[in-house]
């Protein structure tokens, strides 16, 4: 691997576990300054202090975002957009360029396909283009892969899934984000069928800690490389503690009961 690609994913991922937990951001983008969005400053040091490896972001955020104090934290630009108020709402189309993330310096770039959908065609064309310039530059390449189209039943569906992963390691992403397919065996099949890491998107808000947790757990227990979750976790009642939780999971490959011990702990 290009050296450079390897000093930057170190900055992401830890480097004795491989693993990561990356909390996302971007979201603002697509549906506006939502809880847990509103003082990015505040948000950022909140995850960061809880062992967040790395937060995700659009171009023109970390001017409101960087703290310039606290603990470090990695940083991904994401390049792909589209809004809930579109007519197409899943037709992501590139709005920076991975040297916008060079020059923000940033750890690593994304970008997002919906396989399945019309403008399918446009996002492969855009991510082999964005994977070949990261490749110039030894700038990692996150890319998030989801199944939302006409011909698509389950989004879930393990095969799908799998199907979303291997695509975006053939096309050259250093890291891919997929939905999980909900137990271990399945989402196992995903894992094996793709030679780089696999991180999970956290979803729709989850109904306890434990649920969250669990997913989690079970996610790496299946060979996954840790998580990309974002409303689950800024969106929490206290973002740091569970970070702690999830790092004690993810990276320190503690039970669901543990680190819901560590939540439950009183506040000193």
């Amino acid at each position: 691997m290009n050296i450079g690609k390897s000093v930057r994913l170190e900055r992401i991922f830890n480097r004795n576990t491989g693993r990561s937990i990356i909390v996302p951001l971007d979201h603002g983008t697509t549906v506006g300054p939502i809880a847990g969005l509103v003082d990015l400053r505040d948000t950022v040091n909140k995850v960061a202090e809880g062992g967040a490896n790395a937060v995700l972001m659009h171009k023109g955020l970390p001017r409101c975002a960087h703290r310039g104090h606290g603990r470090d934290v990695g940083l991904i630009i994401h390049l792909s957009a589209s809004t809930t108020l579109s007519p197409f709402p899943n037709a992501k189309i590139l709005v920076s360029s991975v040297e916008d993330g060079i020059k923000l310096g940033a750890d690593a770039v994304s970008v997002h396909l919906n396989l399945g959908d019309e403008s399918e065609r446009d996002m492969l064309r855009d991510m082999g283009e964005v994977a070949s310039k990261c490749n110039e530059w030894g700038m990692p390449l996150l890319a998030m892969i989801y199944a939302r189209g006409p011909k698509v039943k389950s989004e879930w569906d393990p095969a799908t899934v799998a199907h979303c992963a291997r695509l975006g390691e053939e096309l050259g992403a250093d890291v891919i984000k997929v939905v999980y397919t909900g137990d271990v065996d399945s989402f196992a099949r995903v894992t094996e069928g793709c030679c780089v890491p696999v991180v999970i998107a956290g979803g729709p808000r989850m109904d306890s800690p434990r649920d969250i947790l669990q997913m989690a757990h079970d996610s790496i227990v299946a060979g996954g490389a840790g998580l990309s979750m974002g409303r689950n976790i800024f969106q929490a009642d206290d973002p740091t503690r569970l970070v702690q939780a999830l790092h004690s999971v993810v990276h320190m490959d503690y039970s669901v009961d543990q680190a819901l011990a560590l939540l439950e702990e009183p506040k000193i």
